[in-house]
């Protein structure tokens, strides 16, 4: 099932807060990415416009009575308490005080260090979910400044929509792109976000966009020079996905997209990827699958 046919299908049944909750968790990719300037506090200031994918992770919640959190999914390298997925139910009830916890499973399909969101968009599943599950009745905005607490992205996935952000991502915009299929590239590596906000080659004062004169062609992504003098794989999947399209580097990397009218023509691209490589196509998604389980 898509994540589409997930929304469909979710008004056609009763809610039940006791039920296994399969929930879709999707990717994002950043049509642009410009870093304008930076705030005393360190944190740098963005202009972006953040649009999902049909794909992505699967989150699974399944409400617990005695106020347990428990995954059930191992992510090696990652214990439970670090987990955002955790984090999120965690400051959830915290900030509640509801007695529920919760099972929480993930299925991963998002490269980790691949910058399409992954991370961020579990967690905000997870806020979305355990929100209505637990029946704690917090609005949207109220989700989105709990989720700026976990991170920068995850209160885009909150929004909900396909959006133009300001500040440190977290002032969001509506923004009407075309529909589009997407071929992306995973290349062999994970690509640290803090590494290349650190870096002393990463610049720091684009000119910022009006939204109302946003335009794809006049933008870039600030952090892919970055990431492709520090990775080579990343630049070779570049160089590659370019000579078929457009192609751009997604978030602070290492993935990278481009953009088609048709599936056809992204198929087309993705039978020619070299043997080995980590590509596949995705459709572009308007709005979240779970838009509607909070106001």
């Amino acid at each position: 099932m898509s994540f589409t046919e997930f929304s469909n299908a979710t008004h056609a049944v009763p809610f039940d807060p006791t039920a296994t909750h399969r929930l879709p968790a999707p990717a994002k990719i950043n049509l642009f990415l410009h870093i304008v300037g930076r705030r005393p506090d360190g944190y740098h200031l963005l202009q972006t416009a953040f649009r999902m994918l049909d794909w992505g992770d699967e989150i699974t919640l399944r409400r617990r009575d005695d106020g347990q959190l428990c995954r059930t999914t191992d992510v090696p390298g990652v214990p439970p308490e670090a987990d955002l997925v955790i984090r999120a139910a965690r400051l959830l009830q915290q900030e509640t005080g509801t007695a529920y916890g919760a099972d929480i499973g993930v299925l991963k399909r998002v490269p980790m260090g691949g910058g399409l969101g992954g991370g961020s968009s579990d967690a905000a599943t997870v806020l979305i979910g355990l929100n209505r599950i637990w029946g704690c009745g917090l609005d949207r905005p109220t989700l989105q400044a709990l989720g700026l607490r976990l991170g920068a992205d995850v209160p885009f996935f909150i929004y909900g929509e396909t959006a133009f952000a300001e500040g440190v991502g977290e002032e969001l915009h509506p923004l009407e792109v075309p529909p589009a299929w997407y071929v992306l590239v995973a290349p062999p590596v994970s690509v640290p976000t803090a590494e290349i906000f650190s870096s002393k080659e990463l610049t720091r004062d684009t000119e910022p966009r009006i939204i109302r004169v946003f335009a794809a062609h006049d933008t870039r992504n600030d952090m892919q020079a970055v990431a492709c003098s520090k990775y080579p794989e990343v630049k070779q999947t570049i160089s590659w996905l370019s000579s078929k399209g457009s192609a751009r580097m997604s978030g602070s990397g290492g993935c990278s997209f481009a953009s088609f009218e048709t599936e056809a023509q992204a198929n087309e691209v993705l039978a020619s990827a070299p043997q080995g490589w980590v590509v596949w196509v995705a459709q572009g998604l308007d709005q979240h699958p779970l838009k509607t389980w909070v106001v």
